[in-house]
């Protein structure tokens, strides 16, 4: 599934050697489509696209096609874990032109993320096609994290 975003880079981080032959590189992308709750999304670049980010700082308006993929785990206890990843597949300047890939260019060459080929891009209060309808308000930093069957956070134990 190919779809695009629009939006301000918020993090870049250095590019880490998972095993001999797969690194990857993390960054956090600003999404602006509804201003009042913006959304900060974590996307990665693998193996030789990692260089990609090189020429662009923290504060840049980028354009990006990515991929969304999910996969199971089971951990060593038995338990069935799902992860999902936003693999992105190109980073250029907001203003650049596109290819002749068939996809929109974003609506402001500068706000949030923007149609996707796959229909997956917000389009003003509405959250992605496929996607739950979202709270209207802000996460809070002192709720409590999601926790597992055990109490312990959920995002712990990651096998990456």
């Amino acid at each position: 599934m190919g779809i695009e975003a629009t939006g301000k880079l918020h993090t870049i981080f250095d590019t880490k050697q998972v095993s001999e032959r797969f690194s990857k590189r993390e960054f956090v992308l600003e999404l602006t489509d509804n201003p009042k709750y913006p959304q900060v999304v974590l996307f990665q670049l693998t193996g030789d696209r990692c260089a990609q980010l090189d020429e662009f700082r923290v504060g840049d308006q980028v354009r990006i096609d990515f991929s969304l993929r999910g996969r199971e785990w089971r951990s060593p206890q038995g338990d069935l874990k799902y992860f999902n990843s936003l693999d992105v597949w190109k980073v250029e300047p907001a203003g650049a032109r596109r290819d002749s890939g068939g996809g929109r260019e974003g609506r402001d060459g500068g706000g949030g993320g923007g149609r996707g080929r796959g229909g997956g891009g917000y389009d003003g209060d509405l959250p992605p096609r496929g996607m739950p309808p979202q709270d209207d308000a802000p996460p809070r930093d002192d709720e409590p994290r999601p926790r597992d069957e055990f109490g312990r956070d959920r995002d712990d134990d990651l096998p990456f």
